[in-house]
């Protein structure tokens, strides 16, 4: 791999010493990118077909419907509790090896559960737990995302807006493909190919070579101490905990109310059918927003992500509205666009701006709260609806996202942090 590795860190608060330069001529799609971008996208593609075999599984054995959301339970709840962890680990014993690791856990996890929904009816505990082994393994494979990029791409933004582009294809195929498995085979045939993805991702991050970073064998403290390296790292920034404060409201009143708000809303109105088309139309949205993100290069990247986010608006009014079918579908591809553009800023800034060595750690903070914060705001939006009405809460999640937005651009450590070229 031709990439250099990570320079010095730099000062508390300041950027790093870059991992490269962004060079004229120089080519995104080099060896090591290239087999990165297979690795993603195919344990995205895999991802999306879990709820689906669940789902099919679980139903078609005669099991209750709660054992479908307890099973989702047991996979997204390890993500949330151990990706804090992960990302100590991944700094520990680089991310390449962890990541390998969570895809061999994913891998052997999804095989049994092929060879135990094709064979026969298994018990949920068996379910249950190696739903849970799934979660674990991605909780040690998403911190070391973000570290990897840097370090396999010459063109950082394009990179993420590339791999923003192909999750948001993944994310539309994975469900759409389990679905057509599911009715041609069966659940087991569906978590076959789940485990298939995962033997992919493995065979490229294994061929996957990257050049020693300094902080590699560097000495290490205790596992409690790099924990707390990790959390004195994150809050010596404060355009990065400023961001991540307001996302934790943002996820809990807005991201985390507007799907399952969506799903009721859309559903109870124009049918099913119609549900799944808005979800493909906010996916092609979302392409639009990594596309726009190949193109443009502002040099506030938060502030740009901001603005864009306003989009968000558009469709929360629409459904707050009850508006027709071709207004929903107007609302979801502008959210999606603006949803993929703000993550594509995000995630360039943070890549650029924090040292390597501490990477790892500090992304895994962020998709801790993330997680966290939207699905209490999912769990919460059905009562909530029920106290004050859908249609009230959707509008108030508006009204939030627009003060969200007003925050960030009235912050001066992110409306003012600029992109490093």
């Amino acid at each position: 791999m031709c990439i250099p590795a990570a320079g010095p860190q730099a000062a508390p608060g300041g950027p790093p010493s870059l991992p490269h330069v962004e060079e004229p001529g120089r080519q995104l799609w080099n060896r090591g990118f290239r087999l990165f971008f297979v690795a993603r996208t195919a344990a995205v593609f895999g991802d999306g077909m879990i709820p689906v075999a669940l789902t099919a599984g679980l139903l078609d054995a005669g099991r209750p419907a709660s054992s479908v959301g307890y099973a989702l339970a047991c996979w997204m709840g390890p993500l949330a509790l151990f990706v804090l962890f992960g990302g100590v680990l991944a700094d520990r014993f680089t991310p390449r090896r962890m990541m390998l690791i969570a895809d061999a856990l994913r891998l052997v996890g999804a095989a049994v559960l092929a060879v135990s929904f094709s064979t026969g009816n298994p018990p949920l505990w068996t379910v249950y737990a190696l739903s849970s082994v799934a979660g674990v393994g991605a909780a040690l494979f998403q911190p070391g995302v973000a570290s990897t990029v840097p370090r396999v791409a010459p063109d950082v933004q394009r990179a993420n807006a590339v791999l923003r582009v192909s999750e948001a294809l993944m994310t539309m195929a994975g469900p759409a493909f389990a679905g057509i498995l599911v009715g041609l085979a069966s659940a087991g045939a569906v978590y076959a190919a789940n485990a298939s993805t995962f033997l992919v991702s493995g065979a490229c991050l294994f061929l996957l070579r990257l050049a020693p970073a300094p902080s590699d064998d560097a000495p290490r403290g205790s596992f409690a101490a790099e924990l707390i390296g990790g959390w004195k790292e994150f809050t010596a920034r404060s355009w990065l905990w400023g961001v991540i404060a307001i996302w934790t409201v943002y996820g809990f009143a807005v991201l985390g109310p507007m799907l399952p708000l969506t799903a009721v809303r859309v559903t109870e109105a124009h049918g099913s059918g119609t549900y799944g088309a808005m979800m493909a139309v906010n996916g092609a949205g979302s392409v639009v927003g990594g596309l726009l993100a190949l193109r443009l290069r502002p040099r506030r990247p938060l502030a740009a992500g901001a603005v864009a986010l306003t989009g968000v608006c558009v469709n929360l009014v629409v459904l707050g509205l009850g508006l027709s079918v071709p207004a929903l579908a107007v609302g979801q591809i502008v959210a999606g666009a603006s949803a993929a553009f703000w993550l594509v800023m995000w995630s360039t800034t943070v890549q650029t701006h924090i040292p390597p060595e501490s990477l790892n750690r500090l992304h895994a903070y962020d998709v801790a709260g993330s997680l966290l914060m939207v699905a209490a705001g999912r769990a919460l939006a059905g009562p909530a609806a029920d106290q004050l009405g859908t249609a009230e809460v959707l509008i108030a999640g508006a009204v939030i996202n627009l003060a969200v937005v007003a925050v960030l651009l009235t912050s001066r450590p992110i409306r003012n942090l600029e992109r490093i070229p």
